[in-house]
């Protein structure tokens, strides 16, 4: 990070990340200082144009946003910091470490976006969607909540369909092809994608409903 961007990461530290040394609280909207419907979690959201987008369009719904990389975070930091955004949270390390430290039946959604596909056989073990996170996101999401997983790459399509449509806890909502072929409704698109778009690459847009 610039040496601006690491000492705004210092000074919004108290407010705007996450302390998971800390009890986790009872009702994670207690989290943020103002009163909220809902609490979503998004992972690996790189620059944050999706979560500051959704933070804006939802004032009253609190975001966790989970970015690991050094140089993305602290773009997130400044771009909630410019935006005055005071219904988002940030953690920097592993998404599985939130999952297992919030309430259960605690969020409204779970968002992963354009993961990383890892695709190398020998690497498989290290994507997002696995048998483990999947039982971590089946717990915290409460019934009636959504998992939403975007991805270009059709092998981790199916690698998301194959883990997640057996399972009882998760229903694969799609009715028709649109239904998986077109972004979700006030979809503001991702630099990811954008490139994937430029480069022929067809995003399929997936929503599982927590049973």
């Amino acid at each position: 990070m610039s040496p601006t961007r690491t000492a705004l990461v210092a000074d919004l530290g108290a407010s705007l990340l996450l302390d998971l040394a800390r009890p986790a609280p009872d009702d994670p909207r207690t989290l943020f200082p103002l009163p909220l419907r809902d609490v979503r979690l998004e992972v690996g959201c790189g620059g944050g144009e999706h979560l500051i987008h959704e933070a804006l369009a939802a004032p009253d719904v609190g975001f966790i946003g989970i970015e690991p990389f050094e140089e993305a975070f602290g773009k997130i930091v400044a771009g909630v910091e410019a935006a005055g955004l005071r219904n988002v949270r940030l953690f920097a390390d592993d998404a599985a470490l939130v999952l297992d430290w919030l309430p259960a039946g605690s969020l409204g959604r779970v968002d992963v976006l354009y993961p990383d596909p890892w695709p190398k056989r020998r690497h498989w073990k290290r994507r997002f969607v696995s048998d483990e996170n999947l039982a971590r996101m089946a717990r915290a999401l409460r019934p009636g909540g959504t998992f939403r997983c975007a991805s270009d790459i059709p092998a981790y399509v199916d690698w998301a369909l194959l883990r997640t449509t057996p399972r009882a806890d998760f229903r694969w909502t799609a009715e028709r092809a649109d239904d998986w072929r077109k972004p979700w409704a006030g979809w503001p698109g991702t630099r990811y994608e954008g490139k994937a778009l430029r480069a022929g690459r067809v995003p399929a847009y997936l929503v599982f409903e927590r049973v």
